[in-house]
């Protein structure tokens, strides 16, 4: 058997390990820390229309955000953070995009 197919067996090894809840040796585990988009616009005092339209986020997946439908990718997520931080210099920066 050739390299490649070893480490696909290897990597079939791991995920199976992981569903079962175990920590595979050598895994790497992302965690993306979900924004609470509802409190960072509420902090902002904008209505859901002026935040949408500020961050030029779509207004119905503002609404599923916030009502927990959906939960924002990570580029959207860290995008919320970045807004959280830095709200005026992220929606100039957006204006002038």
């Amino acid at each position: 058997m050739g390299k490649f197919g070893k480490e696909l067996i290897e990597s079939m090894r791991q995920a199976a390990q992981h569903a079962e809840g175990g920590k595979a040796r050598g895994m790497r585990v992302t965690t993306v820390e979900l924004p609470d988009v509802k409190a960072i616009r509420e902090a902002l005092h904008m209505s859901q229309q002026r935040f949408a339209e500020a961050y030029r986020i779509p207004l119905p997946t503002l609404k599923n955000w916030e009502q927990g439908r959906r939960s924002p990718d990570a580029p959207a997520a860290a995008s919320l953070q970045a807004i959280s931080r830095e709200p005026k210099a992220i929606k100039e920066a957006l204006q002038h995009g």
